[in-house]
């Protein structure tokens, strides 16, 4: 039988001799990279694990999520903060969601804002935090008595139709998209976030028998479209909205979207995929992912490529191709499926190199910067020979994601140190104010006789949250991390995820002075 190292080895040898003009040579550890992982907290699909759990469990377990997928070297997580009209956050414009506290529109007790709190976690652990909402999917099921009065079904019946069971937004409606923005618009107001994600819902997918009854707003506004370009044009004209309000407000914070994995088949348009996808963005849910990149309307784009390398109806070797030579404008990620690992009607997932098969397929495409991965409990003492191969392969050492391309720009600030404090297990270290926002330092380290390398990203030490406290900024990082290590570089990351000239300094340990 042939082992995974042998299969890996093999595998990828096919890939290279197969890729075209468009893939690039494989690089083993790339120092730039999206590794990110989806924290579903609809139905308590990650977290909290129950809707019933105390305040005191549900951090325990926001921290394991965080401490588990910072030692596979992940840099970001999607966490979902709003996903039927409700909130993971105090909210003039939407009630506490039940799954974070059992009963909608009750407050978590003892009181605390879990957003903030999730994202100072996060944020202190080096991650990006990027708040993920689903806009126009209004409730999971249709008893509303389960409704907080604060429920936008309650207060307002006719922004909302039914279909199969469940409760949606009428994208259609002007008052609809000003008030979903206004809930954007709440969150990067109010919160340190670094993106606002959406996912692949805009209109639902499609169901046998059901229709979604929107023809009183197809009359009064479709202004002699078909119904269907008139649905994608609903759905455009609230990207657009949503992306100049973003930038309105803080231009620093990204907005991302993952879609559904296929645009188009090429069976109904020569320009779509070689798939033989059931439903499709364009066609179904009517969303367009290509207007929203040639406009300039998001950051990065994420489809959900949720099949294996080679499956006969939509493989993901097929799919990332056509993302690859189809997206413009924007940073592209993949979307994987560790939740199909051994749990699925396709044998190739279980095979435990099909995840990291795919990340390593990812890596051929130059324009293709990182994975994100549905979802958070799958790798939570889970497929451990598959998270195993990932540490000592794949994700064996840090990445930095790279800016998006709208805000790439010179960093001209650098860091310097002021002060070294030395605690009980970590050196506090004082830096200079600067004269733009800064987000992270990147701190590099060497042993004594090698010279250190910034683009190696084996000398990544970590990334550390910048904290600021009036004028002063400082860094804190366990001493535990650098206590073999001689040589120590600094650079600082922007708001926009740009990351400036690194600069050399010396931690001699001993002579530290130890606070008191």
């Amino acid at each position: 039988m042939m082992n995974y190292k042998s299969f890996t080895f093999a595998f990828l040898f096919t890939l290279l001799s197969i890729t075209n003009s468009t893939a690039q040579s494989k690089i083993i550890y790339p120092k730039n990279e999206f590794r990110a992982v989806w924290i579903a907290t609809v139905a308590n699909i990650d977290w909290p694990k129950n809707n019933t759990d105390s305040v005191e469990k549900e951090k325990a377990d926001f921290i394991e999520i965080l401490e588990s997928y910072k030692k596979l070297n992940y840099n970001a997580v999607i966490v979902q903060i709003r996903s039927n009209g409700d909130a993971f956050y105090p909210s003039e414009l939407a009630p506490w969601s039940r799954n974070l506290t059992g009963k909608e529109g009750k407050a978590p007790s003892p009181y605390f804002d879990t957003l903030e709190w999730m994202i100072t976690e996060a944020h202190n652990r080096g991650f990006e935090f990027h708040a993920w909402l689903n806009p126009f999917r209004a409730t999971s099921g249709s008893n509303t008595e389960i409704l907080s009065k604060k429920h936008d079904l309650i207060k307002h019946p006719d922004w909302m139709i039914k279909y199969a069971g469940k409760y949606y937004y009428n994208p259609a409606l002007p008052e609809v998209q000003n008030h979903l923005t206004k809930v954007v618009e709440e969150v990067v107001q109010k919160y340190d976030i670094d993106a606002i994600h959406f996912d692949d819902y805009f209109y639902p997918y499609t169901v046998d028998g059901e229709k979604f009854n929107d023809t009183a707003s197809f009359n009064k506004y479709g202004n002699g479209l078909t119904l269907a370009d008139w649905r994608r044009n609903n759905v455009n004209t609230f990207i657009q909205q949503i992306s100049i309000s973003i930038k309105k407000i803080k231009p620093w914070v990204q907005f991302g979207i993952s879609p559904f994995g296929v645009w188009r088949n090429k069976s109904v348009d020569p320009r779509g995929s070689d798939t033989q996808a059931g439903q499709t963005n364009y066609d179904d849910l009517f969303a367009d992912p290509l207007v929203w990149m040639e406009n300039n309307w998001i950051d990065y784009i994420l489809p959900q490529l949720y099949w294996s390398l080679d499956h006969p109806k939509a493989s993901y070797s097929k799919l990332l191709k056509w993302w690859s030579e189809n997206a413009k404008n924007t940073a592209i990620y993949v979307g994987n499926s560790t939740y199909k690992i051994k749990s699925d009607p396709d044998k190739k997932w279980d095979l435990p190199t099909e995840i990291p098969n795919q990340i390593e397929y990812t890596r051929s495409f130059n324009n293709v910067q990182g994975n994100a991965f549905f979802s958070a409990k799958w790798f939570l003492n889970k497929n451990q020979d598959v998270t195993q191969l990932l540490a000592e392969n794949q994700y064996k050492f840090p990445a930095i994601p790279a800016s998006v391309p709208n805000f790439k720009k010179l960093v001209f600030d650098v860091p310097r140190i002021t002060s070294v404090v030395k605690d009980k297990t970590d050196l506090v270290i004082s830096l200079q104010p600067t004269r733009n926002n800064v987000r992270y330092v990147v701190f590099y380290g060497t042993e004594a006789n090698s010279i250190i390398n910034s683009d190696d990203p084996s000398q990544i030490i970590d990334r550390y949250f910048v904290h600021k406290n009036n004028n002063r900024l400082f860094i804190r990082i366990p001493i535990s991390t650098i206590e073999n290590k001689s040589n120590f570089a600094l650079s600082y990351i922007d708001y926009y995820g740009n990351e400036s000239k690194e600069i050399m300094t010396q931690l001699p340990l001993a002579t530290i002075k130890n606070s008191k």
